[in-house]
């Protein structure tokens, strides 16, 4: 599986939400077969609320991690 990292540290809502979205979207397919992890570097606590909410309403799993001074949002594969 190919892993993407996408560091939107310093980026406020909803700049964060579009970045991420537009990368969904053109990798959309690869995500839903599974053959794509996008993992989102973030330091902005409204996107580890807004980026899975919105990737869940795709049909798309999402799950967030806190680490040392910002999130991990790791999204990949389809959502039950």
């Amino acid at each position: 599986m190919k892993t993407i990292e996408i560091d939107i540290r310093g980026q406020i809502c909803p700049s964060c939400l579009l970045l991420v979205l537009r990368e969904v979207n053109q990798r959309h397919r690869e995500l839903m077969d599974g053959n794509l992890c996008l993992v989102i570097l973030t330091d902005n606590r409204a996107a580890t609320g807004t980026i899975p909410d919105a990737v869940n309403n795709m049909g798309i799993a999402a799950a967030v991690e806190k680490l040392a001074g910002y999130y991990r949002i790791i999204i990949q594969g389809q959502h039950d």
